[in-house]
């Protein structure tokens, strides 16, 4: 069932079987994705909670926002609100969905009380940077068919592509529903953005997970969030890269697993 949040700017998906009391879990898409690549894991986590898949501001039917990544971490923040009804709620972001949760865990702290932060960090290297910049550039200069092969290389290893032909087919197809102006302002804010500074802010329980393969945010970029955060460790998810959910379903749940329940 899609509903509306945040006086009607963001869409999201509930599904969910738990009690009334089970926690609210909160689901976050990557920048290069679109809410379907949490399909695979969704009727499993429904199973115990309350899902709730939001589309990310600039998304689907939701609206952008200007203002940049803080201004859509404010934006997810009152759809969070709206929608947790006051239970215990955890927050996952998986890539650009992993910054944006972040950043709204910095500037609204006590909103989320767990949090799994798949395939992000605190800040790019400089080489990092350059990517977004050109991807940013060539996307404005040529159109999003021009950097298609560059944003499924930075989702998924050639190997997999070669392997998931249909899969790759939907998921291009995703990618080049993309507003144009969304990604280019994100990959903007991607490349300007270091939270390291404020890092301690964040007092929650956080998981960070990190595809071991994973080209668009680096292991050592997850290694770094983990060990400058107060209270997170880290996993790394072997044999896959940025969408580890996607690509390796069961063993994402696994990782994910114990923390929904415990904490730990």
């Amino acid at each position: 069932m899609d509903r509306l949040l945040a006086n009607n700017t963001v869409n999201a998906k509930e599904l969910g079987q738990g009690s009334s009391q089970a926690p609210a879990l909160f689901l976050f898409h990557s920048l290069l994705s679109d809410r379907a690549s949490f399909d695979a894991i969704v009727p499993k986590l429904a199973l115990r909670n309350r899902v709730i898949v939001a589309e990310l501001p600039g998304f689907g039917r939701s609206k952008a926002v200007s203002g940049g990544l803080a201004a859509v971490a404010d934006r997810m923040a009152e759809a969070v609100k709206d929608a947790a009804g006051g239970r215990e709620t955890i927050v996952l972001g998986n890539g650009y969905g992993g910054f944006v949760a972040l950043q709204m865990a910095i500037r609204h702290p006590g909103l989320a009380d767990k949090l799994v932060l798949a395939d992000c960090g605190a800040a790019f290297s400089e080489s990092g940077r350059e990517a977004f910049r050109n991807m940013a550039g060539a996307a404005k200069a040529n159109g999003l068919s021009a950097i298609t092969d560059v944003a499924m290389r930075r989702l998924f290893a050639p190997e997999f592509q070669a392997s998931h032909p249909e899969l790759m087919r939907d998921r291009r197809e995703a990618f080049l529903k993309t507003e144009p102006e969304v990604l280019q302002q994100a990959c903007t804010a991607l490349a300007e953005l270091d939270l390291r500074g404020e890092l301690s802010r964040v007092k929650v329980p956080v998981l960070v997970l990190v595809g071991e393969h994973d080209e668009a945010t680096p292991p050592p970029m997850s290694i770094e969030l983990a060990e400058m955060l107060p209270n997170a460790r880290l996993e790394i998810v072997t044999g896959c890269a940025h969408v580890p959910q996607l690509q390796a379903p069961d063993l994402f749940l696994d990782a994910i697993g114990n923390f929904l329940v415990e904490g730990r």
